[in-house]
């Protein structure tokens, strides 16, 4: 039996902000590196290579710490050496934000454009001295892998700068010993990234308490005739390095989804929509600039009944319905079931894993069996796009699934977290009327909080019995 829902007066309360940031310890970063090498001889390699750029940081990140701002960086992994890693001018200082022991290579072709060029060695010479050989097998990781409908050898269909991929081939003496190994960190059910240690999860509880709130600052603050720039300042950003560019837009805008914010002034009745992501965390929210259905377009006053209520229910049986041992088939099934309707447009997975960067991989889709296990963030992500009057409503947000020992671990290590999130969870459950179970852990400050007039941010959806 479906659950009913509705718009009600609510209070939210005030979650807290975290003052001391977690860390990952250097031996973690060790542990991954070992256990990344591990699973690339499993595979049959005789190396590892992991790319990374502005952009496609994140498996670099994970495995040393160390993220390219500018450039690009190439990381090289054999049995019995020191981690080589090969990098532009600018990120030969900044490497240092590496806590763990790496042999670091200048290679200039990785800086940028008119920057010198001339006092490091060839790319062959680097890796030859790096234990690259001929008739090696290499497992090549940069951030996508493919399937059979997207390459006919789609093992060695590789992602990375072709002029690597030259080298790299003159240096094993065949293109066919060089294999896409992105899986190794990406794959949602195998993949190293999939789970999380709970230092790791606990740099992202840290990272959504501040997205979350910045997107709570500025639905809750701001007015009709600010400009788009105006709001988001009310956001009060820290600085947190992103994951993807800053998400707002308003009126015709707003159908862009992807736009960042500009000087157009807001006026009432306008479709909003507002996103901010960091490393680890991103929450976003789409509504309409307005106090109540009476400052919609005609066309859309029936906005929170065809659209809000449904798509608030469909979210709430997901909320409900997430758990270890779930599949993801089963929580495709959920949102189809609710939201199969072409109307609400629901193009995207319902529900994706996010890491350092926003969107790691999704086990979530139709037929899925890949069942959900401790230590996984995942995104509540499920986005209408109704390509008509209504707009659209959103909710969005990072949670994580934790068994007793895990959440043991967390409580003893990180309890002012702890209690950020034993606090959002008694507000979804006695509040919002969301039934959860013990292992899921929201890490939002708008825990499943859906106003849907942003000028009336206190009234919001919740389900009731």
């Amino acid at each position: 039996m479906p659950r009913r829902v509705e718009l009600g007066e609510l209070k939210l309360p005030e979650f807290g902000l975290p003052g001391l940031q977690p860390v990952i310890p250097p031996a973690t970063y060790e542990a991954r590196v070992d256990a990344a090498l591990t699973r690339a001889m499993d595979a049959g390699y005789d190396a590892l290579l992991v790319y990374g750029d502005r952009e496609h940081f994140a498996n670099l990140a994970y495995l040393t710490g160390y993220d390219p701002r500018f450039e690009e960086a190439l990381l090289i992994l054999l049995p019995g050496r020191k981690p080589t890693l090969l990098l532009g001018n600018e990120g030969m200082a900044y490497s240092g934000v590496s806590s763990i022991e790496l042999q670091r290579v200048l290679y200039q072709t990785f800086s940028l454009l008119g920057q010198p060029r001339g006092q490091s060695p060839m790319l062959r010479d680097i890796l030859i001295t790096a234990g690259l050989r001929a008739g090696q097998r290499l497992g090549i990781a940069g951030w996508k892998s493919f399937d059979e409908r997207e390459a006919g050898d789609h093992a060695r269909a590789l992602e990375i700068p072709a002029f690597i991929v030259d080298v790299l081939t003159e240096i094993v003496g065949d293109r066919d010993r060089l294999f896409n190994a992105s899986d190794i960190f990406m794959h949602p059910e195998t993949g190293l990234r999939a789970i999380n240690e709970v230092d790791q999860l606990a740099c992202f509880e840290f990272a959504a308490t501040y997205t979350s709130q910045a997107v709570r600052n500025l639905i809750f603050g701001v007015e009709a005739d600010m400009s788009e720039f105006e709001a988001v300042a009310l956001m009060q950003m820290t600085g947190l390095p992103q994951s993807c560019h800053l998400m707002f837009s308003s009126g015709e805008r707003a159908r862009l989804g992807l736009a960042s914010p500009s000087p157009r002034r807001l006026r009432v009745g306008d479709p909003v929509f507002l996103a901010y992501g960091v490393w680890g965390a991103l929450n976003a929210r789409g509504g309409w600039l307005a106090r109540d259905e009476n400052d919609l377009p005609a066309a859309a006053r029936a906005y929170v009944d065809k659209l809000v209520a449904p798509y608030f229910r469909a979210i709430v049986e997901w909320y409900e319905a997430i758990g270890i041992g779930v599949t993801g088939g089963e929580l495709h099934q959920v949102i189809e079931s609710r939201l199969g309707d072409p109307f609400f447009g629901i193009g995207l997975n319902p529900g994706h894993l996010i890491h350092l960067d926003e969107w790691l991989h999704s086990p979530i889709y139709a037929g899925s069996d890949i069942a959900l296990r401790s230590g996984m963030a995942i995104q509540v992500d499920v986005i209408p796009a109704t390509h008509s009057p209504y707009h659209s409503t959103n909710i969005e947000d990072g949670i994580a699934l934790a068994d007793e020992p895990t959440r043991k671990a967390f409580w003893q290590k990180y309890p002012a977290a702890w209690d950020r999130i034993q606090h959002r969870r008694n507000f979804i459950r006695n509040t919002l009327g969301i039934k959860l179970k013990p292992e899921l852990l929201p890490f939002s400050n708008l825990p499943a909080y859906l106003p849907p007039f942003w000028l009336s941010p206190r009234r919001a959806m919740r389900a009731v019995d």
